[in-house]
Formats: structure tokens, C-alpha cells, sequence
């Protein structure tokens, strides 16, 4: 339902606004503008921001926390605000709000609510780390925070075996040296790597090099801060030639499959057309 401003008054807004994941001067002078004309600011730890808010020289607005746990409790009261005119500020404890941090759903509660919706973009973990990795950046997908156990962490660390993009994941530093384990099983031990340590902080550090090696790493190095973990995707498969399929073909009828179910095999297992596997089959 779209909630509506009484008549005469302002029309509230939400600002989603990126703070520093680490080094308070990357906060920019359109954050710090933002930030000083809240009427009402969210955020996941109000001491933190406020902390934040004394080293800008802003004045603290009133604060709702909106955590991991509470932030879908708060959509009602945040819509309430914009509808009585407010200027709500959105903020994580560092980096963009709704990234591994909460905010999506207030996001979408404003939007739903038909608010404008305004983002102030700035320091992000994700993007530093892929950029500062070596590794390729024109295609990458972003995994945050694998799951812990059970099925929902093999079926994310079973994608990432076909996944051919650059791939970024955060990680604490207690689990680091279980999660790389865990990698280097699956994608063996070769695949290229980046550990990107305390971006943007004192201790930053950037290593580079395999699975293999990172873990052997981590088990002499304690891991100490907060990590983006960026790895290289799967090399695509190489594109079959006409003999390949041909040879593909002949093995499928060989055991005994139709011409059309030995087309259907061939194709979806090289991820080539039907039609050419079957003007091969012709051929043959």
C-alpha cells in the first residue's frame, strides 16, 4: 500500500548512504551533507554511528537501530516517518547499506511505499577487493558470506565449480582457513586467489596466488582482521569441433541411444544446437 503524505507537507525521502569500511576520510562531503540533514537516521549499531557522526562533525538526529534482527520490525516506523515528510538516512556500520549489511528491505518497504529513494554510493569491500585483486573485472558475481553448514554451503561451493566469473566473497578470519580447505577441494588447489586483509585500514595487505598456497598460508599465518576472498573463475569449456561431435554421436548410438535421443545427449552435453548435432547425424 502507498502510504500518503498529509497535505501541505514535505514529501519524505530515504537516503542510502556508504560509510567507511575503515579509513574515516573516505567519507565523502555529499555523505557528510546527507548525514547533517537527517531528520531520522537508521543504522545497525546507533554507538557506532554515532562515533561516526562526532569524527564528521555532525550533529547526531535521532537513530533507530535496524540490525539484522530488527530491521524488518522497523519498515513500518520508517515508512510512517517518510509519510509524515521526514528525511530518513540510511547506514550500515561500514561500506553500502544492503550488501552482507542490512537495508534491502527497507529499501524495497520505501520503494513498495512509493518513496523517493536515493542512494549517496562510496566505499564498498566487494568492489575494492576485486579491483585491488588482479584478477579478471569485467565479469564477477558477488557471494558474500558462504553458509556456515549443511546443504545451502555445498550448493554454493558446488556453483562456484561452474561458475566462469570472478567471484567475491567476505569472510571472517576465524572461518578463513575452513573456507579456503573447502575451496581448494572443490576448485583444486590451482585456482588463482586474492586475500584482501583490513581494506583501506592500517594492516592492509593483498595476497595474491592459489588455493593450494593460501591455505598453507593461513596455517602458518593466523588470519587477523576482516577479508574479501576473490577467485578466479572456471576457464569456459573449449568449443567442440565437428569430429568431437561426430565422435560424440557415434559413441551414443554405439550404446545403444535413438538418432534423436543421441542428438539430444550430444548437445546438451557440449552446449551446441540441436541442429548442428543433428545435420552431423545426417553426415554420419
Amino acid at each position: 500500500m502507498r502510504a500518503t503524505p498529509v497535505s501541505g507537507q514535505r514529501r519524505g525521502s530515504l537516503a542510502v548512504v556508504a560509510t567507511p569500511i575503515g579509513n574515516l576520510e573516505d567519507l565523502s562531503p555529499r555523505a557528510v551533507r546527507t548525514l547533517a540533514e537527517a531528520d531520522l537516521l537508521v543504522c545497525e549499531d546507533t554507538r557506532h554511528t554515532r562515533r561516526l557522526l562526532s569524527a564528521a562533525g555532525v550533529a547526531s538526529p535521532p537513530m533507530v537501530a535496524a540490525h539484522e534482527h530488527a530491521e524488518a520490525a522497523q519498515v513500518a516506523t520508517v515508512v510512517d516517518r517518510l509519510a509524515a515528510g521526514a528525511r530518513v538516512v540510511l547506514v550500515s556500520d561500514a561500506g553500502l547499506p544492503g550488501v552482507s549489511d542490512p537495508g534491502e528491505r527497507l529499501v524495497q518497504g520505501a520503494a513498495d511505499a512509493g518513496f523517493e529513494v536515493v542512494v549517496v554510493p562510496g566505499p564498498s569491500a566487494a568492489l575494492a577487493g576485486l579491483v585491488v585483486s588482479g584478477l579478471p573485472t569485467g565479469r564477477f558475481v558477488f557471494e558474500g558470506f558462504l553458509p556456515r553448514r549443511g546443504s545451502g554451503r555445498t550448493g554454493r561451493l558446488a556453483a562456484l565449480v561452474r561458475e566462469q566469473r570472478t567471484a567475491v566473497l567476505f569472510e571472517a578470519p576465524h572461518r578463513l582457513a575452513r573456507t579456503l580447505t573447502d575451496l581448494a577441494s572443490v576448485l583444486g588447489g590451482e585456482r588463482r586467489v586474492a586475500l584482501c586483509r583490513e581494506l583501506t585500514k592500517l594492516h592492509e595487505e593483498t595476497w595474491r596466488g592459489t588455493l593450494a598456497a593460501a591455505t598453507a598460508r593461513v596455517a602458518e599465518v593466523e588470519p587477523r582482521g576482516e577479508y574479501v576472498v576473490v577467485i578466479e573463475g572456471t576457464a569456459p569449456p573449449p568449443v567442440p569441433t565437428d569430429d568431437d561431435l561426430a565422435s560424440a554421436l557415434e559413441r551414443a548410438r554405439a550404446a545403444g541411444s535413438s538418432t534423436r535421443d543421441a542428438v539430444a545427449e550430444v548437445a546438451a552435453a557440449y552446449d551446441v544446437s540441436r541442429r548442428r548435432v543433428y545435420d552431423l547425424a545426417l553426415d554420419v
